[in-house]
């Protein structure tokens, strides 16, 4: 499978998971902060996903400590900032490195790479970058951090 659901990560709570277990839905792939401007996004990507999970939708959440140590916390941190302050009930993973360089995930080299992702490549620039993959698991659209999850809605509105 030549696609970025090839890889398997660890959960927020740590369990193994295969992302080829979301194939067959459409997936927005968003690398998370709680201590950035960009952190009320959680709000609208919460809103998309209770409009749009009953038709196949998943957002997987990536914290990354990456940009200006705006994730600084623990998984468990992560996970009960998420809970308390947006009630977030889309999937949450184990926290990573999206950036280029030593340590960088193995998703977010797929991801960010010109051989495996043409037209959709390039360095993450900061939190809340997103990528939306259809349900064959091929990415279709990337957005840059500060679009808002209002504006992803009406791309999904014509998906489904």
């Amino acid at each position: 499978m030549n696609k970025p659901l090839q890889f398997e990560m660890n959960d927020i709570d740590g369990n193994k998971i295969k992302l080829s277990d979301y194939l067959g839905k459409t997936l927005l792939i968003v690398n998370v902060a709680s201590k950035c401007g960009l952190t009320p996004q959680y709000k609208g990507l919460q809103a998309l996903y209770e409009q749009f999970k009953d038709k196949g939708f998943e957002i997987l959440g990536f914290p990354a400590n990456d940009f200006m140590g705006q994730e600084p916390g623990t998984e468990a941190d992560i996970k009960q900032f998420c809970d308390i302050n947006y009630k977030v009930t889309f999937p949450l993973f184990s926290k990573i490195k999206v950036k280029k360089g030593d340590g960088q995930s193995e998703l977010y080299k797929y991801l960010t790479s010109k051989e495996t992702n043409p037209g959709f490549e390039g360095e993450i620039e900061w939190n809340f970058q997103k990528f939306l993959l259809n349900k064959e698991g091929t990415i279709i659209k990337r957005y840059s951090p500060q679009t808002s999850p209002d504006d992803i809605g009406k791309d999904l509105s014509k998906l489904f």
